[in-house]
């Protein structure tokens, strides 16, 4: 049986995860869930789980207490679906534990991916994107480097123990380069994208939290609102498969049914759909490398409309500061995300407009942040500081 864990085990991924593994208890034990803002709800999951060490980390010492647990839980697959950036220790210690880790909290890569990335490289451990997006990417690349790596005598086991760490290695970030024109992430617009500009500077949290097509937490909704999710999106995309980001490219679709797409140098398009269900990416997250049947919902053609359309990148400024961010690097991205955070917890809590948050946003990054990192305190001193300069302009904006 896999041992596995499941951080944010309350959330929307967190739900998810366990859901699919319910389906197949032979071959799945729960030993580890954790939560930070609903206790009750993390009580409920011990009496159904009750192997599982469950630990509470919204309170004193409660992150301490989540790292310890991470661990000694003897994990063969950590789930990490934790919210924003109080995800990246926990990502970073799933590695240190030895435990696959299975990536749903796309902050870890945007603010130290290099540092996350090398650190499951030494430690010959996986890192397996559950983002639907990445996650889409990750199998379609995979399968493309996989028949060139077979012609080239590599073993499918080696094979699929590098490209698990980020496409790091020298010979496959030269296929990929040569092989790769574009990757094509989807974006359901949200619930503006036929707004006009004028009409988002008075919509309010109850708005932009109503998401067309997804069920996910208070912070992704408001960021697939102003597509900042979408942003992070592109930098986490450039991290994990080596690609420099004018090769990121994102359109709008609606119905969020295409989930990403990657064209060859050929020409040819390759596309991963099915419908807009987490429980798909994490299904293939927990039985990975193998393909296994599921007994979720299939994609049916009955009646099915594909709509795709350009971004408005002046409507949704948070998608060109992003690729600003990619294209400068070191602590760029982990900036844009500390200030979209904050922008995003002033929006809810009523102090700034919708269309600010991407004022708070670039008024960070206006700051230099193209210190190396290389270790895990220098990321962290990096976020602070950028917490502290887009408080300071939304201090100005109230």
């Amino acid at each position: 049986m896999k041992r596995i864990a499941v951080l944010g085990a309350t959330g929307s991924i967190g739900k998810s995860s366990l859901d699919v593994i319910s389906r197949d208890k032979e071959n799945f034990e729960v030993v580890l869930i954790s939560a930070h803002s609903s206790r009750e709800e993390l009580e409920r999951l011990s009496r159904q789980f009750p192997s599982a060490v469950c630990v509470f980390s919204g309170d004193t010492g409660g992150k301490e207490k989540l790292l310890t647990a991470i661990k000694n839980a003897n994990a063969c697959l950590i789930i990490n679906g934790i919210s924003g950036s109080p995800g990246l220790e926990p990502s970073l210690a799933a590695i240190e534990s030895g435990a696959a880790l299975a990536l749903a909290n796309k902050e870890t890569i945007v603010m130290a991916g290099r540092l996350v990335l090398r650190r499951a490289k030494e430690k010959n451990v996986n890192v397996i994107p559950v983002d639907s997006e990445h996650s889409a990417i990750f199998h379609l690349l995979q399968r493309e480097i996989f028949n060139h790596s077979a012609s080239q005598g590599i073993t499918r086991e080696d094979f699929y123990n590098r490209a698990s760490q980020g496409f790091m290695e020298e010979d496959i970030k030269s296929y990929l380069n040569n092989h790769v024109s574009e990757i094509i992430l989807t974006a359901s617009g949200g619930p503006f994208r036929k707004f006009s500009l004028k009409e988002m500077e008075s919509v309010t949290a109850k708005d932009a939290l109503t998401h067309p097509t997804w069920k996910m937490g208070p912070k992704i909704t408001i960021d697939s609102a102003s597509m900042a999710n979408k942003g992070l999106e592109i930098i986490e995309a450039c991290v994990l498969f080596n690609m420099p980001p004018e090769k990121i490219k994102v359109v709008i679709h609606p119905q969020s049914i295409v989930h990403s797409m990657v064209r060859l140098c050929n020409g040819a398009l390759y596309t991963q759909a099915s419908i807009p269900d987490m429980r798909h990416p994490i299904h293939d997250a927990l039985y990975w490398p193998e393909t296994k049947p599921s007994s979720l919902e299939s994609l049916s053609f009955d009646s099915l409309t594909l709509e795709f359309e350009k971004p408005d990148t002046e409507k949704f400024p948070m998608l060109n500061l992003a690729r600003k961010a990619a294209q400068y690097g070191a602590l760029f991205p982990c900036a844009y995300n500390a200030a979209n955070e904050e922008a995003v917890a002033a929006f809810l809590n009523g102090r700034i407009r919708f269309t600010d948050i991407p004022k708070v946003t670039e008024y960070a990054l206006e700051a230099d942040w193209s210190l190396k990192y290389d270790d895990l305190e220098t990321v962290l001193k990096a976020d602070n500081e950028a917490r502290e300069r887009a408080l300071s302009f939304i201090h100005k904006l109230v």
